[in-house]
């Protein structure tokens, strides 16, 4: 049998499950008609960006497993400014709900210039954006990281899952693995 690899660039809004549990929101369904894949990992409703969807279980834990090391990187507006000493905060790591993430990478980012998000965003101050590199991926952890160092999160878009790339794929669009990246995928670490 052939495993299926699917990246997804999830749209704002949308669930990264196949059912919307009675919610009334779109769900993955709603974009991908291919059975029996699951997301190797989960972006909130909120978040947008990549989303690897697979029916190969081995994968899914590699990647969801902080043990696995698998990079995920994030491009994330605030509002508020980021000075250094709250970047070098986030990248120590932080006590969130009595757990203290792991060390990370944080860094300033100029506008990247993004498509504006489906719901408006109506900031009461100045924003900007930062890039964060975790290994780790609790439930809203960006959102508590940057609260945490009082930088509101306003939106947060998944660029890469190691060396996964968003690249250019439409909000809302997909796109089936190259035989080069399952290979990639299935032999890391």
């Amino acid at each position: 049998m052939a495993f299926r690899y699917i990246v997804f660039n999830k749209p704002y809004g949308v669930l990264s499950q196949f059912t919307d549990e009675g919610t009334g929101h779109p769900t993955l369904k709603d974009y991908i008609p291919i059975p029996s894949v699951y997301a190797a990992g989960r972006l909130d409703r909120d978040s947008e960006g990549l989303l690897l969807l697979t029916d190969d279980g081995k994968v899914i834990s590699q990647l969801t497993h902080p043990r696995g090391h698998a990079q995920k990187v994030y491009w994330v507006q605030v509002e508020g400014t980021p000075t250094p000493g709250k970047l070098e905060q986030l990248e120590r790591g932080l006590v969130i709900q009595g757990r203290t993430t792991l060390p990370c990478e944080v860094r300033l980012l100029s506008d990247p210039g993004l498509p504006p998000r489906v719901k408006p965003i109506s900031p009461h101050g100045p924003t900007s954006w930062i890039e964060i590199k975790i290994q780790e991926g609790k439930k809203r952890q960006i959102r508590h990281m940057t609260a945490s160092v009082d930088l509101f999160t306003l939106r947060i878009i998944r660029v890469a899952i190691d060396f996964l790339q968003l690249g250019d794929l439409p909000v809302g669009g997909w796109r089936e693995l190259s035989p080069l990246e399952i290979q990639k995928l299935r032999t890391m670490n």
